[in-house]
């Protein structure tokens, strides 16, 4: 006979996933304030080999709307530039010689309204993921019950798989509302 931890923990691991990839995704959206995660993504060449700007430069955010790059090599300047402007930021950065500034520029009504419809897609994808998770639980424990398991053991099961599922719901309309809230703030 299945034991019904076999069932819950698996959906509960990939429900925590869920979130934690919703939180990364949306980590990555541009709210209007200087971010170093939103250079995340963005490779360089270094030697050959493709390295995030990070490896190859010190990244920091003196105010809301500038990120600084101190390349530890002169030779990184070019490269990291043309990362940047090949990347899909659509910023432009500027090179005194000593650092490379990034000005986040301030988001329009129209780009807030965009971004908020794709964090709400991301965060909808989230939520697919985890109703997934329960239903795949859910399918393991009706079987289990063919092999053995004795029903009210099913029935307790799936209730508490179902509050594990509102939890995490919960937790995703969480993420979205303080992103959503970060990029409807001016």
């Amino acid at each position: 006979m299945n034991d019904v931890k076999t069932y819950i923990e698996p959906a509960e691991e990939k429900m925590t996933m869920a979130v934690e990839y919703l939180e990364e995704t949306l980590a990555h959206i541009r709210a209007g304030k200087a971010n170093p995660k939103i250079l995340d993504g963005i490779k360089v060449d270094y030697y050959g080999s493709a390295a995030p700007i990070s490896n190859v430069a010190n990244i920091t955010v003196p105010d809301a709307r500038t990120i600084v790059i101190t390349p530890w090599e002169k030779s990184m300047f070019k490269e990291i530039e043309k990362a940047i402007i090949n990347s899909e930021l659509g910023i432009t950065p500027e090179n005194n010689g000593e650092v490379i500034r990034i000005a986040i520029p301030p988001l329009t009504e129209e780009r807030r309204k965009a971004l908020v419809k794709q964090s709400k897609a991301e965060a909808e994808q989230a939520k697919i993921s985890v109703r997934n998770a329960r239903r795949d639980a859910i399918e393991g424990l009706k079987k289990a019950v063919k092999s053995g398991m004795p029903e009210d053991v099913e029935k307790d099961a799936e209730a508490k798989m179902q509050k594990i599922h509102d939890n995490y719901m919960k937790k995703i309309e969480e993420v979205f509302a303080a992103k959503e809230k970060e990029i409807l703030t001016v």
